[in-house]
């Protein structure tokens, strides 16, 4: 599957132009640091989710979901940190992802329902966005066994995406769903337009 390919499968408003993908490439090591940051954060998030169902006693797809997901996050994790260090990278103990940060800028914190489905709906976004670019290096990419990761990786993360927008969706009012959809992947094109650039899966584009 090509980078144009992918593109049309997932529901973003702005594609990330191949250019990036030569720019953070320049530094390996810096964005597969990155990248196992945000695999770490994904799992985590999976797991915090995994308690925010309203109700007493989750439903049973929804736990499956979100162990589903932490546990795909975790192998990703373990993967790309393996590639880290014997390339002769390391784990840094801190990391920012200010894309991340904008768009959770964006959940109405405090409102019920609504702010469980502005979480199931960033996640998915953050996964929409991995899936993009993950194409675009695999495409860019020189070095066989980065491009050979990128590739492998999209079908997980796209198989992620879904899950989050299906489990939107299964909230009440879906028409409150389909309208705030929309609204966060309009917000999310100046999310990702505004990031700076530099060696990262989020960042922005000279």
């Amino acid at each position: 599957m090509t980078s144009q390919k992918a593109t049309q499968d997932l529901p973003l408003k702005w594609d990330t132009p191949p250019r990036w993908a030569v720019q953070v490439l320049t530094q390996p090591l810096a964005l597969l640091n990155d990248h196992a940051h945000l695999e770490k954060k994904a799992a985590t998030n999976a797991l915090v989710l995994l308690n925010r169902w309203p109700e007493p006693n989750p439903p049973e797809n929804w736990v499956k979901a979100m162990t589903t997901i932490a546990r795909d996050e975790v192998e990703h994790l373990a993967i790309v940190t393996r590639l880290l260090a014997r390339r002769g990278g390391r784990l840094t103990r801190t990391h920012r992802n200010p894309y991340a940060h904008g768009l959770r800028d964006l959940v109405r914190i405090g409102h019920g329902l609504q702010e469980l489905m502005d979480r199931l709906m960033i996640s998915a976004l953050l996964e929409a966005r991995s899936c993009e670019r993950f194409m675009l290096l695999a495409d860019v990419a020189e070095d066989r066994e980065l491009a050979k990761l990128y590739r492998s990786l999209y079908a997980s993360e796209a198989g992620h995406y879904r899950i989050f927008i299906e489990l939107a969706r299964s909230l009440p009012d879906a028409t409150a769903v389909t309208r705030r959809w929309k609204e966060l992947l309009t917000a999310e094109v100046d999310v990702i337009r505004n990031q700076r650039p530099g060696p990262g899966m989020h960042t922005g584009v000279v």
